[in-house]
């Protein structure tokens, strides 16, 4: 008998010879199948036994390929991986709206809770554990090592901007000009002739920066000093690069990136698109580092300038000249800088200085006149009166 919606009772009836295996009996049984009056269940009977039928929801019911080449269709139930009902009648399949559907995926909750544990697991590191670690660890390093980690960041920095196979980039040595600076950082009250006193250095390099390094390295580009309009600016700018010595930022930052990128490396290691992932991860998190780090050094400036008697808002006169030329970073953009806001610096700066106080310049006109051509060839010493 095929299915027939005639059925006194509004059922579908088919007892053709269907066949089930529910994987409790080592044996086939035959069934008989029925639809409910509102063709959502499939009941399943088994009319020589004297178990109790099943009852399989249609929406749940998936079709299967016969791997044994046998005539008829395999329908199995998402629920049940075991059981099978092998059927010979085709004229059910129409009752049964999701036989090609997919399953979903069991577990997905879990696996969705695995994968917020390792994504949390993987910020505890990176935010609360790299930092802390390197913090503790950078108190232990010993001057020696931060000096040779200096060297060799400094070298590489050089080789690395002169482009390849071409000589480092030059270190400027007018003898004059490294004397102003000498006098400069005298003025700011910095500590010198000792073994660990700041080293200072000035590429021949058109770039408008300046930074610390491991080991008391400060360097200077020359496109800095050219961009500056007075000593007092770039006195600014190298009291700031003291206080990242003062506080060992560069020691610190550099811990922090190796630990953060060690990390990452385990997570993206050489996918498709993972060295860019991982640059733009770490530059996140060096932001994050480096402006809480610039904030820092920035205050330090603010209390040896007016140690020095001269102005904090040389910082802001700095800042605001790199602002017009070069524009100022908002929103996401500046989450991806390795300092805060220019204006934020300029406003704050400003609002230190005294406007009641006199404040005078930190080295003389002669001895900016030096430091301006501290990378010239042709320096001549100033005229006799």
């Amino acid at each position: 008998m095929t299915l027939s919606p005639q059925m006194p009772n509004g059922r579908f009836y088919d007892a053709l010879g269907s066949t089930l295996v529910d994987g409790d009996v080592p044996v086939p049984q035959r069934a008989t199948l029925m639809l409910d009056h509102d063709a959502r269940v499939l009941e399943i009977g088994l009319p020589d036994s004297d178990r109790a039928g099943l009852r399989w929801p249609v929406n749940d019911i998936r079709q299967l390929p016969d791997i044994a080449g046998q005539e008829g269709v395999v329908l199995r139930l998402n629920s049940d991986p075991l059981a099978r009902l092998y059927l010979r009648n085709p004229n059910v399949l129409k009752y049964l709206p999701k036989l090609k559907t997919v399953p979903a995926p069991k577990g997905r909750a879990r696996l969705a809770a695995w994968a917020a544990g390792a994504v949390a697991a993987v910020a505890l590191q990176i935010g609360v554990l790299v930092p802390l670690l390197a913090d503790r660890l950078a108190t232990y390093v010993p001057p020696a090592g931060e000096r040779a980690l200096g060297e060799a960041t400094f070298d590489q920095i050089r080789t690395a901007l002169a482009g390849t196979g071409l000589p480092p980039l030059p270190v400027c040595e007018g003898e004059a000009g490294m004397a102003a600076f000498e006098e400069m950082l005298v003025a700011l009250g910095v500590e010198r002739g000792t073994d660990d006193a700041i080293k200072l250095f000035v590429l021949d390099h058109e770039m408008v920066n300046a930074f610390a390094l491991p080991g008391g390295y400060v360097v200077f580009f020359r496109g800095l000093i050219d961009a500056a309009q007075g000593p007092n600016e770039v006195a600014a700018v190298l009291a700031h690069e003291v206080g990242h010595v003062v506080n060992r930022d560069p020691t610190r930052h550099a811990l922090r990136s190796a630990g953060s990128i060690g990390i990452l490396g385990l997570l993206f290691g050489d996918f498709a698109g993972g060295a860019a992932v991982l640059f733009l991860t770490e530059q996140l998190i060096s932001a994050r580092y480096s402006q809480g780090a610039e904030l820092g050094a920035d205050q330090f400036a603010y209390g040896v300038l007016e140690e020095a008697g001269v102005s904090p808002a040389a910082l802001g006169d700095m800042f605001e000249r790199l602002r017009d030329e070069y524009g100022d970073a908002e929103g996401v953009v500046a989450h991806f800088l390795s300092h805060p806001t220019l204006t934020s610096r300029i406003d704050r700066s400003r609002a230190i200085a005294r406007p009641d106080f006199r404040y005078m310049d930190v080295i003389s006109d002669d001895q900016w006149r030096d430091l301006k051509r501290v990378c010239a060839d042709d320096w001549l010493p100033p005229a006799a009166d």
